[in-house]
This record gives structure tokens, sequence and C-alpha cells, in this order.
């Protein structure tokens, strides 16, 4: 079985609530993942994603068309990284999260549990738990 509900709160009360811990990845044939990337059950992997060394990417996550994780980020549960956003290197995302479509995140950045980050922006401080955050450079809103 596997849970792809497009909303992270709901993906994450429903892969409990059903027991998916062991459900499958679902990765796009046309995806990159270094072999010392690890990926967590649960997680899917659509078209021209790139998963760089060392990520961690953790269970039920979202990753979109064409987005990027670099070296050393962490992914952590439910989170959903849209089309094309890139993610540079240490990059941590936490629980819930959703990265907009296009959005850049500079390297080392710390995003906190439940946050949005709107779409085409480029996150250059680290941003607390529950934060809505858009524009060039990020703001919250």
């Amino acid at each position: 079985m596997f849970c792809a509900v497009g909303d992270n709160a709901i993906r994450s009360e429903l892969f409990e609530k059903l027991a998916l811990a062991h459900s499958p990845k679902l990765l796009h044939p046309s995806t990159i993942i270094s072999p010392t990337a690890q990926i967590g059950a649960g997680t899917v992997a659509m078209a021209t994603v790139v998963i760089n060394a060392d990520a961690t990417i953790g269970r039920g996550v979202i990753l979109n068309t064409g987005c990027s994780i670099d070296h050393d980020c962490a992914i952590a549960d439910f989170a959903h990284i849209s089309p094309g956003a890139r993610l540079a290197g240490g990059v941590r995302v936490g629980a819930r999260s959703w990265i907009g479509i296009g959005a850049v995140v500079r390297e080392g950045i710390t995003i906190g549990n439940d946050v949005i980050v709107g779409a085409g922006a480029a996150v250059v401080r680290d941003i607390k738990d529950g934060a809505q955050v858009a524009g060039v450079p990020a703001r919250q809103i």
C-alpha cells in the first residue's frame, strides 16, 4: 500500500493510521540518486529529481518533478519539495514543510516544521516552525 495525498499533515496522519511504515519508495526511472543517499519508506520522487551525496530523505516525502536536493541535505518526514525547487548543500527541511515551485534555498539553511515557502522564494535565512515566507529574499507573510 502507498499514500501520496498532497496535503502534508493529512499524508502524515494516514501514514500512521494505515500502518504504512513499510510502504515502497516510488522512484521515477529518470531520478538520479547518489548511492550514499538514504530514502525513507513511502517517499515518491518524480521525473528528473536529483538527490546528491549523503542526503537523507524521510518517510512519506514528495519530491516533485525536477527538484534537486544537494549534498548533506536532510528532508524530514512528510515534507513536499515542489517542481523545480533547489536546495543547496546542508539544508534541513522540517516535518510537513512545503517548499514552493521554483524556490531556492541557500546552503546550510534550516527550515522548521510545518513551514510554507512560497513559489519562487529565495531563502537566505533560517525559518522558524510554522512560518509562511515568500519573496526574494524570503520574508514572513
